[in-house]
This record gives structure tokens, C-alpha cells and sequence, in this order.
């Protein structure tokens, strides 16, 4: 790749958060020689009158069509990575993926559609291995803070106990700002396919649905269904909208890793609500929620009536909203003899669109030019087992986050 024109190229700027990554890139890193980057969409005019919107006018404009495989492969030809935030990537990313490998171009995305990524997998990890380039799903929201907050614990764990932890239970304590559009529609577009194909129902539904071998068989149970008490955290605890995603991810990257910390591993997810009975009452109100969620089947009239009222893909809050959002997990870690270890993961920017904007264009701009320290792994990565160190280092330094022990 060092004969490439750009080191990265943003797929999708004219969409809410592909804007919001190409601001980032331009406030964080400028156009010099140290990240030479440019923007790519079918219309050049209006990505062209973004950027004069974002005052950097002279970033470099490529056109291409996410349905046309060869504008597609031109494309990702003239970079090292390419970043993009177009989906659902049901939809519109499939060509994307298969073009980076033809090409050798590293990718990364913001996906957490678990059956999308169970077909790419299936069908492309052998070439991506062969041409030496980390596709990296799952670069926002879902599932960095999950991805990268495990492996930071289990750092830890290791330097503190010598030991890792077997059990990780990792509970949103808190956060301010809503899921993103493009996350409501990929959601719906897996609803609808689900529908469609009982078998691909069953897939995304898998405990290790997104395990080299999906078939494992493991500790690890169903996602948090009911509402809790944990002991532990002294509060109620809910199901997590997002659980059903990031365990699969957390689960991958044990496998890749080759199964570090016990082939009895466990990882689970969940939210508190808080003590006592308002404690009780918001967890609740959380299940009513999730609840009206899954029944909003698309194609019904109760679906159709739900989306009306839920952002749109391409919509978000304004930038006070964005500033002001943050996000708060809270880990806890038990090893072998008994011992825990706690850890917490911060955000500074609401979690679906401030922080997932910087933490996917860190991701872009780490595997664009910190290849001599990330890993040597290559095909169908996860967050940690792509970037690791390199990764944790720019998202504290850059984007926002924090991950402290206790």
C-alpha cells in the first residue's frame, strides 16, 4: 500500500455522521503529509459543498456508486483504508468489502448488523486473509467502548493479578443522548430479513454468531431478557439494546485471540437502572420500551407508525445536544480464586453520534498509519484484536474517551 494516493479515504460524508467524521478529520488532523485523506460519494457536488460548509474546500473529491463494483474498486485502489458510514450495510456495503479485498485496502465501518457480518465473514475471510488487509466492523458506539474496555480489564487483570478474569459483566451505568438513525434503520432492515428467512433469524440469535466457528460451544447464556437485581452493582439492572451486538463482538475477539482467557469464558451485558423501587420502575419502563422495539415489525402498520416518530437515517441532534451527551460503563471482572476488578469507560459526546464519530475516524487513522505496532492479524477483525494498543492509546489521547481501573 505505500504507493497509494491517500492514506484514508471517508465513504458516506454527505450522511449526519459521515459529516461528522469528516469534521472531525479536518479539525483533528488537517490535509498534510502526516494524513492524506480525501471524501467519496456519487455526488461530488454536494459533498463539495460540505466541505465548503466545514471550511476545508481543497480536501480531494472522488466519485463512486455503492452499487457499481468497479467504481468501487477504483476507488479503494488509491488508498491504505477506507472508512465508511453508509448503511444499512445490508443494503450498501457488501460491494464496499468485497472491492477493499480485491483492491488490498484495509476497511473499517460502523455496522452492527450481526447478520451482515456472519455473511461477510462466511464469504470473505479467506480472500482477506490471502490479501492482507483487516476488515474492521463494529467501529462506533457499538462496539469500541465493549471491544476495547474488556481489553483494557483483562490488561489489568493480568498486571494486577497475574491472572485474567474468566467473568465480565459490563453494565451501562449511564449516558445522555439517543441511538442514531442509521442504527434504528439497520436494526429494522436485520428485523426484515429475519422475517423473511427463519434461518437467518436463527444466526443473528446465536450466542457465538459471530465466532470463527459460530457453532461453539461455550459458558455463555442469552442476553439479559428480564428485569435484575444485581448485588454487585447495588442496582436494577435491564437488557441492553445493544448487548446483543457487543457480546458477539467481545466473543470474537476472545476466539481470534485464540482463547486467552479460558475456554469458560464469559461476558455479559446490561444496563443499570438504578436502587429501590424508582430503580425498579425505569427498568420497567425500559422492557415497555424494548418491548414496543421488537413488535414494530417493518411492513406492519404499528412499524410503520413507530418510524415516523424515530430519527431517520441522515438525522441527528444539534451540536449542543452532541457536546453535552456523554456515556458511563461500569465493568466488573471476577477471576479464577474469587478476586474482581472493576473498570469504568467513559465517553465525553452523546454515544450515537459525537463519540461514534471520533472513535471511527480514529480506528480509519490508526490502521491507516500505525500498521508497525497494531497486531499482525489480518481478515475479519474486531476493534481489539485489529488495533489493540494503538487503538486504546489514540482513543484516549484523541477521541474523548477514558478507561480507568476501580
Amino acid at each position: 500500500m505505500t504507493a497509494r494516493t491517500y492514506d484514508l479515504i471517508l465513504w458516506g460524508a454527505s450522511g449526519f455522521t459521515g459529516r461528522l467524521v469528516a469534521e472531525y478529520l479536518w479539525k483533528q488532523y488537517g490535509q498534510d503529509e502526516n494524513l492524506k485523506w480525501a471524501v467519496a460519494g456519487r455526488n461530488p457536488e454536494k459533498l463539495k459543498q460540505i466541505l465548503q460548509e466545514l471550511g476545508c474546500p481543497d480536501i480531494p473529491i472522488l466519485t463512486a456508486d455503492s452499487d457499481d463494483a468497479p467504481s468501487l474498486l477504483a476507488m479503494a485502489a488509491q488508498t491504505r483504508v477506507v472508512c465508511t458510514t453508509v448503511g444499512p450495510y445490508t443494503r450498501y456495503g457488501s460491494k464496499l468489502v468485497a472491492a477493499c479485498i480485491q483492491a488490498g485496502t484495509h476497511y473499517c465501518d460502523l455496522t452492527g448488523e450481526v447478520g451482515w457480518m456472519r455473511t461477510m465473514i462466511d464469504l470473505h475471510q479467506e480472500e482477506a486473509l490471502a490479501a492482507r488487509v483487516k476488515i474492521v466492523h463494529t467501529c462506533g458506539f457499538d462496539s469500541i467502548p465493549s471491544d476495547m474496555g474488556v481489553f483494557f480489564l483483562q490488561k489489568a487483570a493480568q498486571k494486577q493479578f497475574g491472572n485474567y478474569a474468566t467473568r465480565i459483566k459490563n453494565l451501562l451505568k449511564a449516558s445522555k443522548g439517543g441511538l442514531s438513525g442509521g442504527t434504528y434503520e439497520s436494526m429494522f432492515a436485520q428485523m426484515a430479513l429475519a422475517a423473511e428467512n427463519p434461518g437467518f433469524a436463527k444466526l443473528m440469535s446465536r450466542t457465538y454468531a459471530l465466532n470463527p466457528d459460530p457453532e461453539h460451544k461455550g459458558a455463555d447464556g442469552k442476553d439479559l431478557r428480564a428485569l435484575a437485581y444485581d448485588a454487585q452493582a447495588k442496582s436494577w439492572i435491564a437488557p441492553f439494546i445493544m448487548a446483543g451486538i457487543n457480546t458477539r463482538v467481545v466473543r470474537r475477539s476472545h476466539a481470534l485471540s485464540g482463547l486467552p482467557y479460558g475456554e469458560q469464558f464469559q461476558y455479559e451485558e446490561a444496563m443499570m437502572t438504578g436502587n429501590g423501587l424508582m430503580g425498579r420502575l425505569k427498568g420497567f419502563s425500559i422492557l415497555m420500551l424494548l418491548g414496543t422495539l421488537l413488535a414494530a415489525k417493518p411492513g406492519t402498520i404499528f412499524g410503520n407508525l413507530l418510524r415516523r416518530f424515530l430519527p431517520k437515517p441522515g438525522e441527528g441532534p444539534d451540536k449542543q445536544e452532541r457536546e453535552t451527551g456523554f456515556f458511563y460503563f461500569q465493568m466488573f471482572g471476577t477471576l479464577p480464586d474469587g478476586s474482581t476488578i472493576m473498570a469504568k469507560v467513559k465517553g465525553d459526546k452523546d454515544p450515537g453520534y459525537g463519540s461514534t464519530s471520533k472513535m471511527l475516524a480514529e480506528c480509519a487513522v490508526c490502521l491507516a498509519k500505525d500498521s508497525a505496532i497494531t497486531p499482525e492479524q489480518y481478515g475479519f477483525l474486531t476493534p481489539s484484536t485489529a488495533m489493540g494498543d494503538a487503538l486504546l492509546d489514540r482513543l484516549t489521547h484523541n477521541a474523548g474517551l477514558s478507561f480507568e481501573v476501580g
